[in-house]
């Protein structure tokens, strides 16, 4: 039905496609053919090993047949319903997902298009439910690029989009060892200590901008792109106590860390927390449909039992979508895929640790489960990043085009390489990665003291 040359791929997109995050006149994307498994292929049929999951969401694997075949069944059956009506796989989706939060204690879901509108209908909720306005998140998240969305992020993306953004984000530090503002001059201070001073500093913010005008606080349970930050024992835990002292609506945004990612259903789960609200998308369908949601505390949503909830969607609930998502969940519970990334989380971190000890470049790595990054630094006793915030360097270029001449995609923010590969992956399939990121090092270290 749609026939193309595969040489003309290319040309008729950079025609006629407006390109994301993208300087339009620099852009040079892959031209896909298929996906398999780990892997997916050009249409030269140069073979890639898919260590970013294509944007951090493909986590089955590419090409599973048992989710291709609910959605064909799905779109045969009834490819849509408008929103006020229900259907089966509505209800099989919406139990499917709440049985899976934390507890099954979520057990009310709003299906949204994606990450973005769920982080923004999150909010919407909050705020209705309290009654108050102000929302805290942190500088280095990222919550999407729809208006409200991209308020609350925290990284210099929602710079550009300023003033007109969504107004009552205040933003607050991260967690980040690594490259902690507060102890630059006591590195050695005790885990325990760490994680205080940063909730005593959420908690500072919180009475300098009034309990009574904060709806929510609002984090990426693990830092996703900006950083893989992985909070201490303790964080988690202490933001709740804080959320519940001061009345506050805890939203945990796992649009990238959900689905199995850090070996658990949520991360969230590795510190036995139950959040008020959280958002997902992504590893929701494993990208096979588009398709995000909104889980929330029976008292959240029996605010509107007698108030409208003024929002919508045309395409919230879309059957195909939830059938991609009841499909997906399915096969990660018949699998046994959670379990698989747990058990791979620790090879990652050794394979990781080798490459750290093996070039001087490598200031740091970080994994959880399979989600890891690697920070490429100039200077190790300093931590001088190989490229500056919000910037790239020739390094870095060369470090990613010697990955992708090499048959390995990953994803590169700044100075770091992330590793975010579908779960299904093998360790043998990890270490074939890791050979090429072995090399590509070489080209950083270079530029190392």
């Amino acid at each position: 039905m749609f026939d193309l040359p595969n040489d003309q791929i290319l040309p008729l997109s950079k025609e006629h496609v407006f390109w994301t995050w993208s300087a339009q006149a620099k852009v040079d994307p892959i031209p896909l053919a298929h996906a398999e498994g780990v892997h997916f292929w050009d249409t030269d049929g140069k073979r890639y090993l898919d260590f970013n999951s294509m944007t951090m969401c493909v986590n089955i694997g590419h090409g599973n047949r048992t989710v291709i075949r609910a959605m064909q069944e799905q779109a045969a059956a009834l490819p849509y319903a408008a929103p006020g009506m229900t259907t089966r796989i509505r209800a099989i989706a919406s139990k499917a997902v709440a049985d899976v939060t934390p507890g099954g204690k979520l057990s009310k879901v709003l299906f949204t298009l994606g990450g973005a509108d769920a982080n923004e209908n999150a909010i919407k909720l909050a705020r209705g439910y309290s009654g108050k306005f102000k929302i805290l998140s942190r500088y280095r998240s990222y919550h999407g690029a729809t208006m409200g969305a991209m308020a609350a992020t925290g990284d210099p993306r929602r710079q550009m989009w300023e003033p007109g953004t969504m107004p009552g984000v205040v933003h607050f530090l991260d967690p980040y060892r690594y490259r902690s503002t507060f102890h630059r001059t006591t590195p050695a201070i005790s885990e325990t200590d760490f994680c205080l001073d940063y909730l005593n500093h959420l908690e500072e913010i919180i009475r300098f901008e009034g309990p009574d005008t904060i709806a929510a606080i609002l984090v990426e349970s693990v830092t996703g792109t900006n950083g893989i930050i992985i909070p201490p024992d303790g964080y988690l835990q202490g933001v709740r106590v804080l959320c519940d002292h001061y009345g506050i609506v805890l939203i945990a945004d796992e649009v990238m860390a959900g689905f199995g990612r850090t070996g658990k259903w949520f991360a969230v789960d590795h510190w036995n927390v139950v959040p008020d609200i959280i958002t997902m998308a992504k590893g929701l369908t494993s990208a096979y449909a588009p398709l995000g949601a909104v889980a929330m505390k029976p008292e959240i949503a029996a605010a509107f039992d007698e108030h409208v909830f003024e929002s919508g969607l045309t395409y919230t609930s879309h059957p195909v979508s939830l059938a991609a998502a009841a499909a997906n969940i399915q096969v990660m519970k018949d699998g046994n895929i959670i379990e698989h990334a747990a058990e791979m989380g620790p090879a990652l971190n050794r394979m990781l640790k080798d490459l750290g000890e093996s070039h001087r470049s490598v200031g740091e790595v970080r994994n959880i489960g399979l989600f890891g990054i690697i920070e490429i630094v100039k200077d190790r006793k300093t931590k001088e990043p190989m490229a500056l915030w919000n910037g790239s360097s020739p390094e870095m270029a060369a470090f990613r085009k010697h990955c992708l001449d090499n048959g390995l995609f990953l994803y590169t923010h700044w100075h770091t390489a992330l590793i975010i590969p579908p779960l299904i992956i093998t360790e043998a399939q990890l270490q074939e990665g890791m050979e090429v990121l072995d090399k590509a090092l070489e080209i950083t270290d270079k530029a190392a003291m």
